[in-house]
């Protein structure tokens, strides 16, 4: 920082005054300071941070527009450096997250496996690799990428679960921050496979996509046990806990599972039920059942966002193309989306609402599928934009279609 500040005056700083200091430290860190020199800083004015006030930097405001990842890489490994050994531990955070099941525990229980993964098998092979890149070890180096790619829903969980609940209180730097760096981590192991897949002799290549997956993969462990996850514990209800347990088998679990079903000391958690009464349409009545089971037996996926870009629905078939999650529901479209593609939804809406465009397509690949997107906007009588319809298709099926059918099978 430009200015000393006398550290008796900094323990007595009434908390907006120490929360610009914290700030203003991490401006420097962002505008490239000496890390060990603000680390300095930070440690004889600060001393101890807490989860309340990491939440209440709102990182968000610090990192803003188009960003390398390296640079996403120097501010982040910056930030954990900041962090080491300075966040005060709380005991009553800690209780039922230590029980199987808690979907903490379960998180905590994937990162054990995935420090496992990285330590007895990645490093080591990677080693083998360096010394002699023989047509056996690229195989156990592409082999141990491949079990590390399962990662993959251990963040989407965290994306599509836990992210969603601290924005409802207010907490928004994880949601674009850590989810850029998730997103950084899995694009380092989709290029470590292609390269070791078609490996043409560049192993410096290789080594150093590695060892960035190695790196981000074990910072990203640090920033969760250590931040994310406090607090969480700190501001979501138990019945949040139940839901995100209830619906983490929706998006599945990252080379372990959970230890058993958590079963919290406290009363049953209501069903949400279905009420019985009926919807007067134009063409016809049907109960709020029947409607939900016409909408959940469409062989497509449906979600509607409100005018405001708010989602309030998605159907929920039996084979999910995207994985959604309950937890979607009363968060706005843009933080459902990785930063990198916000761009591309807020272009379909700024049209959609300025009456350019009623449609947008897209297709794409998506493991074994060949997915069509659609996207409509939701006009009333008066051709009032209310919302935006997505649709989502797998066409393998209708592309495969030859001939003709005129009776049953």
């Amino acid at each position: 920082m430009s200015e000393m500040i006398n550290n008796r005056e900094l323990k007595a700083m009434d908390p907006a005054k120490r929360k610009e200091t914290l700030k203003q430290l991490f401006k420097d860190l962002h505008d490239g300071k000496n890390v060990n020199e603000v680390k300095a800083h930070f440690d004889a004015f600060i001393g101890k941070i807490t989860i309340e006030e990491i939440a209440g930097l709102q990182h968000v405001e610090l990192i803003e527009g188009d960003i390398s990842v390296t640079e996403m890489q120097r501010i982040y490994a910056a930030h954990t450096d900041l962090f080491k050994g300075a966040i005060e531990e709380d005991d009553s955070m800690y209780g039922p997250e230590n029980q199987p099941g808690h979907p903490v525990h379960t998180f905590e229980l994937e990162n054990r496996e995935i420090e496992l993964l990285l330590q007895n098998r990645l490093r080591v092979h990677l080693e083998q690799f360096a010394m002699e890149d023989s047509a056996e070890n690229i195989n156990l180096l592409l082999e141990d990428c491949n079990l590390l790619y399962d990662i993959d829903k251990h963040y989407s969980r965290k994306e599509n679960l836990i992210f969603p609940y601290l924005e409802k209180y207010g907490i928004y730097g994880p949601t674009t921050n850590m989810w850029r760096i998730d997103d950084f981590i899995r694009d380092g192991i989709k290029l470590a496979k292609k390269k070791l897949a078609n490996y043409d002799g560049d192993k410096n290549g290789v080594i150093e996509e590695v060892q960035f997956v190695l790196r981000e993969v074990s910072g990203m462990i640090y920033r969760e046990e250590n931040i994310l996850f406090p607090m969480a514990l700190q501001n979501f209800t138990e019945d949040e806990w139940v839901k995100i347990a209830h619906e983490s088998d929706e998006i599945g679990y990252c080379l372990t599972s959970p230890a058993e079903e958590w079963k919290p000391a406290r009363k049953h958690l209501d069903a949400d039920a279905i009420s019985e009464g009926y919807i007067k349409m134009e063409t016809g009545i049907l109960s709020l059942k029947q409607l939900e089971l016409l909408l959940n037996h469409l062989p497509v996926d449906i979600t509607f966002i409100d005018q405001d870009d708010v989602v309030r629905y998605f159907s929920h078939g039996k084979e999910r193309i995207f994985a959604r999650t309950k937890a979607v529901i009363g968060r706005t479209v843009q933080n459902c989306h990785p930063p990198r593609s916000v761009h591309v939804v807020e272009d379909l809406l700024r049209d959609f609402k300025a009456g350019k465009k009623d449609t947008e397509d897209f297709w794409i690949k998506v493991r074994d599928k060949f997915v069509y997107i659609r996207y409509f906007a939701v006009r009333d009588e008066d051709n009032q934009y209310i919302g935006t319809l997505e649709f989502t298709q797998n066409i393998n099926p209708i592309q495969a279609l030859e001939g003709e059918k005129r009776i049953l099978s």
